[in-house]
């Protein structure tokens, strides 16, 4: 019976300390990050909105933070409780685009992961603009033919937006796919 109290008090103190990991991932606190995981609290544990520490560290562009945590094993495609967007969704979102390059650049990362809408990170690139990581997504795979719940493509979501250039190059690279 003992033991049992030891433990749930372990994990109360894991859960109690989760909060400072999200503190510290919003403000790029690497150390306080790595002091909290190697006191046990969970990478890939979960704030009050369902975001994880990595989707925070996206989302205010804090690309230590954000290297940090995919080396300490956090999940790059959880999505958020919300609306099921994933860190790189988060940072296409915000412009961070460091940020999402680091994620880019973590071969566990999936490009073509869909949130509660449907919607994709080519997708949230050609709503927000952010053509400078259209070529990024392309070298890791993206499919830019796939359609959100509405039946948009990131073309269509970019012409919508105006952006007709970014909608060309979209299209060009939803055709190369075979798309």
């Amino acid at each position: 019976m003992h033991t049992a109290t030891a433990i749930d008090s372990s994990t109360l103190a894991s859960q109690d300390l989760s909060r400072y990991l999200f503190d510290a991932a919003r403000a790029g606190d690497v150390e306080v990050i790595k002091s909290l995981l190697a006191r046990g609290v969970r990478v890939d544990a979960r704030d009050e909105r369902g975001s994880t520490a990595l989707i925070l560290a996206a989302y205010y562009g804090k690309t230590d933070a954000v290297r940090t945590l995919l080396e300490a094993g956090a999940s790059p495609n959880l999505g958020d409780s919300a609306r099921g967007n994933t860190a790189l969704m988060g940072a296409l979102f915000k412009g961070e685009i460091e940020s999402a390059r680091r994620l880019l650049a973590d071969p566990r990362t999936d490009v073509n992961a869909r949130n509660a809408a449907g919607q994709t990170a080519a997708m949230f690139a050609a709503l927000f603009g952010r053509a400078d990581l259209v070529e990024a997504l392309a070298a890791r795979q993206a499919d830019f033919a796939l359609t959100d719940a509405s039946g948009a493509t990131a073309e269509a979501l970019a012409r919508m937006q105006g952006n007709a250039a970014l909608a060309d190059r979209l299209a060009a690279l939803s055709r190369g796919r075979g798309g």
